[in-house]
């Protein structure tokens, strides 16, 4: 329910200057005017100090996020049109995740229920160094950037040797964070992994990209005893025996769902864990048609039955009553809150749902966040340290609905994908898409995963997913549900100097003299996608007359060489006689389109008036 408590004149004009500059924000909510005059003037002049993160690069890394990409998106459309694929709505997007992060703006700004990532750690050894290929002089960096050449100087020192400095890192991190961040749901949750060698420098950056005030938790998660055990040959440090997952949401006013977590029954030891051993008689009673000889119950009788009721009536004042017939029932009991449990004495088969499950804090002690079995399982080799899958289904199961949408654009091994899959089949009815991202990085010649046959990190990532997915298909035969992957990828920009940036009105026109076919299907990809359509999305061919047109959504897409007025009237007899056939633009590659054919097509969408009183717009691109 919405009240007018809290608007003030300029409150609206607040919120909108929330959602756009979430830095300029304190925990409580506070605007702070310094901190949007640093973000937005070329020069401040700022009387007072402020509290802020600074450090070599950071002015790049603000250039970075917002130049335009310099690829094309394409498609595989050989792997796409396999029968398992064809309808997908899960991508694996092969290419350099800042600039897919920037293809994927337009089309899926605010569609991104949950964002899960593994970065690179910077620990010095696990390979990571900034690279970019963008090249400016130190004259045109300080004139984009607002910096003085020297400082230019200095940052584009350590992009063309390759860097692994914090200031490297917080570079590196900072524009894909941004971008991500426009592509969160107003609902959405991003969780981030890390390890001490950057998690300081991590929190302070996102508290200045996602506003500190959505800051949620850290998560900390095991480590394998073998990575503790490695870092004894360092006598000047403490073994690191936790890894971390930073939370952070999109907008602070909303809540979390609550959180739950499975523990283990099947060890013995595991009880000594979680519950007191003291034998009390007096908590053994009859509940649910059980009488239990051995073990407890870990509520007395009096306050298990008080829950219960309580359980019931917030049932039943919810309109939503799960109880068919009598307490017993078992949709109440998978569904009851953190009640009841058997202490250590009790065995499992007295269990009763949801006795195996803890409320949940940040400490998961349960688990740890490496596991490499479920690779060996699969029959991958060579793939360092991958993500317990176990994690990433416990935050996708505790933070999603059913046909949500899930991005990772640090996909490695690929078990975010395999998660949200896993948790499909298990449900039945789970619908979870996801969109994972993955940079073609080569593997050592002289590695396991490269004797494998895997010449990039991307194919095992793509191999990853293809044996999940027929394991899932195998071990649920009775799922229905989408377990193909389509595969997108960046591609060179043909119809760019190397010195220019994409955009769909950029004036040059192509440097060959004609497109193959390749080339103008990776254009309308690039096109469609620019333009507000999901991958995923159909393009529908068309035949106006002789000629071949696109089309998508209600766009229209003229790519092809060859259109005739004969075709144009083709067009305009669909537009009266198709009922299914509604385009409100038609989009038109200028270079493959002579000037006075585009005159006439412009001319007669202008005069003509058609049956459905639809309002048509033509656009040029060349």
């Amino acid at each position: 329910m919405y009240t007018s408590d809290g608007i003030t004149a300029n409150s609206t004009q607040l919120e909108q200057l929330k959602k756009l500059f979430p830095a300029c924000f304190d925990a409580d909510g506070n605007f702070l005017i310094d901190r949007l005059q640093a973000e937005i003037a070329p020069q401040t002049d700022i009387g007072r100090e402020f509290y802020e993160m600074n450090w070599l690069g950071k002015s790049y890394a603000r250039l970075l996020r917002n130049l335009p990409p310099e690829t094309l998106i394409s498609e595989d459309k050989t792997h796409n049109a396999k029968p398992e694929n064809a309808g997908s709505q899960n991508l694996l997007i092969r290419g350099d995740n800042l600039e897919v992060l920037k293809h994927l703006k337009n089309a899926y700004a605010n569609s991104v229920k949950m964002i899960y990532i593994d970065p690179p750690y910077n620990t010095g050894s696990d390979g990571f160094v900034y690279q970019d290929d963008r090249k400016f002089t130190p004259a045109e960096l300080a004139r984009l950037a607002n910096i003085d050449e020297d400082e230019a100087a200095r940052i584009l020192d350590f992009t063309d040797k390759g860097s692994n400095s914090h200031s490297a890192w917080l570079t590196f991190m900072y524009p894909r964070l941004y971008v991500a961040r426009e592509l969160l749901r107003e609902d959405g949750v991003i969780f981030i992994s890390i390890d001490d060698n950057e998690a300081a420098q991590l929190k302070l950056l996102c508290d200045e990209v996602f506003g500190e005030g959505n800051f949620r938790n850290t998560i900390a998660v095991k480590r394998g005893a073998k990575s503790v055990q490695s870092q004894f040959e360092n006598i000047d440090k403490l073994g690191i025996a936790y890894e971390y997952i930073l939370v952070y949401t999109k907008n602070s006013e909303y809540r979390l769902p609550k959180f739950y977590f499975e523990l283990e029954e099947t060890k013995e030891g595991n009880w000594n864990n979680h519950w007191r051993s003291t034998d009390r008689p007096t908590m053994r009673y009859e509940i649910f048609g059980i009488d239990i000889k051995e073990g407890q119950w870990r509520w007395a009788k009096d306050r298990s039955f008080c829950a219960i009721e309580n359980y019931k009536n917030l049932i039943n004042e919810l309109g939503e009553n799960p109880i068919q017939s009598d307490i017993d029932n078992w949709y109440f009991k998978n569904n009851m809150p953190d009640l009841l449990r058997l202490s250590k004495t009790g065995k499992p088969e007295h269990f009763i749902p949801p006795t195996n499950t803890k409320f949940g804090h940040n400490l998961w002690t349960d688990l740890m966040i490496g596991k490499s079995s479920t690779l060996s399982n699969l029959g991958i080799v060579g793939f360092d340290n991958p993500k317990n899958i176990d994690v990433i289904e416990r935050i996708v199961r505790w933070i999603c609905e059913h046909n949500d949408l899930i991005l990772d654009f640090f996909a490695g091994s690929g078990t975010t994908s395999h998660a949200v899959m896993q948790l499909n089949a298990e449900e039945q009815n789970g619908s979870r898409r996801y969109i994972c991202v993955q940079l073609p990085e080569k593997t050592d010649e002289k590695s396991e995963a490269h004797k494998a046959g895997y010449p990039t990190i991307f194919d095992i990532t793509k191999a990853r997913i293809e044996k999940a997915a027929a394991k899932i298909r195998a071990e649920y035969p009775d799922y229905t549900g989408d377990s193909g992957f389509k595969i997108f990828q960046t591609a060179d920009n043909f119809r760019q100097h190397s010195d220019k940036d994409f955009s769909p009105e950029q004036p040059d026109l192509p440097l060959n003299d004609e497109l193959s076919e390749e080339q103008l299907q990776t254009l309308l990809t690039t096109w469609t996608l620019y333009d507000g359509a999901a991958l995923t999305t159909p393009v529908e061919p068309v035949r106006l007359g002789a000629y071949t047109a696109y089309l998508c959504e209600k766009r229209l897409y003229l790519m092809n060489a060859g259109f005739t007025s004969a075709d144009l009237l083709a067009f305009i007899r669909k537009l009266d006689d198709d009922a299914a056939f509604n385009p409100n633009r038609v989009i038109v590659f200028g270079s493959n389109m002579a000037s006075a054919m585009q005159h006439e097509l412009d001319q007669a969408v202008r005069g003509y008036t058609n049956k459905k009183e639809i309002e048509l717009n033509v656009v040029i691109r060349v």
